[in-house]
């Protein structure tokens, strides 16, 4: 077949769904701007904040020498888009002794060899957790009592940095909690 043909058929074809565009009711260009791919990107800018909330701190074991402890977060993301949560810091307090501080997670920094984010979905919360142990110093003893009777008063205070399912887009986004059990 002639390729000038081909040619043909192609601007011809073009031709017609131009025509077709212009001469019908609806703009295709205002249906786009008013419903389309541009008012999701200022949706998209748009990132309610994830919630988080304490599932659960537990004393696993305690010895006189040593405790450990478990504590879980269940995180919900509100959003109608997955969302990358970089990393949670937190603080452990007994009344007011600040027992340990910690980081679930990790946030990102010039060359990454792996990822230790998460991602959180919008239809299902996710359980994070870490498991803790502190040795009893011998400096604490209304604390190591706390324990040994299982009537410690926790405290947890930190942040939670989040954004959008791109790291390179909807910028860094953080909420802190404070529970007490």
């Amino acid at each position: 077949m002639n390729p000038k043909i081909i040619v043909g058929i192609a601007v011809a074809a073009f031709v017609g769904v131009v025509g077709i565009i212009a001469l019908s009711d609806q703009s295709l260009i205002s249906d786009i701007l008013e419903e389309g791919i541009f008012s999701k990107l200022d949706t998209e800018a748009q990132i309610l904040p994830i919630e988080i909330e304490l599932d659960d701190l537990s004393i696993l074991e305690v010895t006189e020498k040593a405790v450990t402890l478990e504590i879980k977060f269940k995180v919900t993301n509100p959003n109608n888009r997955s969302v990358i949560l970089q990393f949670i810091t937190y603080e452990l307090f007994e009344q007011d002794l600040r027992v340990d501080a910690g980081e679930i997670g990790a946030r990102f920094a010039g060359f990454i060899a792996t990822s230790n984010y998460f991602t959180i979905l919008n239809d299902a919360p996710t359980f994070l957790s870490e498991k803790i142990t502190i040795k009893n110093t011998g400096n604490t003893p209304e604390f190591w009592s706390a324990l040994m009777n299982n009537t410690p008063e926790w405290t947890v205070k930190g942040e939670a940095f989040f954004n959008l399912s791109s790291m390179t887009r909807g910028g860094e986004n953080q909420v802190t909690f404070e529970f007490t059990k």
